[in-house]
């Protein structure tokens, strides 16, 4: 816990006004990890940012959680002692579709951090972490949250033969849904609109996230490589890397 005391003493705090829901009321994270202090730590910072918070300890609490109080995004330790989080993913998933998942993974965990995505969790953040860094990332996870917006959708997109339907922030492939977190959804969709452009790495990271978590994270590396694994081969349109600049969306004919 040490390293958590560090960065939060060296971390600048966010100077943004408070996430709210449609209602106007502040948007709800819960923050679930075994280490008492490091979940208490979350969520003050999380308060101090103008969420309302709720903690829990074990995996088995988070369910009655979810169902009765509904919160936004849920931070969630993929290690737990009595289920992994992605069993804890899983009944949360039984409940609503709508909520957010977090996940904090472990520094060397990285099948950790692509099975968490595949299993539907929407981003994660590796221990040790920056403080700053997390509410980035989870002020941008609740953009996407429907209970934090009630205007309208900007447009629908196709790319090649997919089509993204901003409305139910959905892709399909000739009538096929593809199995897409929400945080895929918006990197696609940012690839989509700015479909034959270059997009550099800041670009996307601030773009998508709200904020550029500096060189060392490999954010937008793992969103593309798991998108091209999920975008059909014959679907007509590809992520490619534009080496020493960034990534392009190209379609065919283009």
């Amino acid at each position: 816990m040490r390293w958590l005391n560090e960065r939060m003493s060296r971390s600048h705090p966010l100077d943004l006004p408070p996430v709210r829901r449609a209602d106007g009321t502040p948007a709800r994270a819960l923050v679930v990890d075994d280490e008492v202090a490091l979940a208490d730590a979350v969520a003050l910072a999380l308060r101090s940012d103008g969420w309302e918070v709720e903690t829990a300890y074990r995996g088995r609490e988070v369910p009655l959680t979810v169902r009765d109080w509904r919160p936004d995004v849920v931070v969630l330790d993929i290690m737990l002692p009595d289920l992994d989080g992605l069993a804890v993913l899983d009944r949360i998933r039984a409940i609503s579709d709508e909520v957010r998942v977090l996940f904090l993974t472990a520094k060397d965990g990285q099948q950790d951090r692509i099975t968490g995505l595949r299993a539907g969790g929407d981003d994660y953040v590796t221990k040790p972490f920056d403080i700053a860094e997390l509410l980035a990332r989870a002020r941008a996870l609740v953009r996407l949250a429907p209970s934090m917006t009630d205007a309208a959708p900007r447009a629908s997109l196709t790319a090649g033969e997919i089509m993204l339907d901003e409305t139910e922030r959905a892709a399909s492939f000739r009538g096929r849904r593809l199995e897409l977190t929400a945080t895929e959804f918006e990197v696609l969709w940012c690839f989509a609109r700015n479909a034959g452009r270059v997009l550099r790495r800041e670009q996307l990271l601030t773009t998508v996230w709200g904020y550029d978590f500096g060189a060392e994270s490999n954010l937008v590396e793992m969103y593309v490589s798991t998108l091209r694994r999920k975008l059909p081969d014959d679907c007509g349109a590809s992520i490619q890397t534009v080496r020493g600049v960034g990534y392009i969306l190209k379609t065919d004919g283009a």
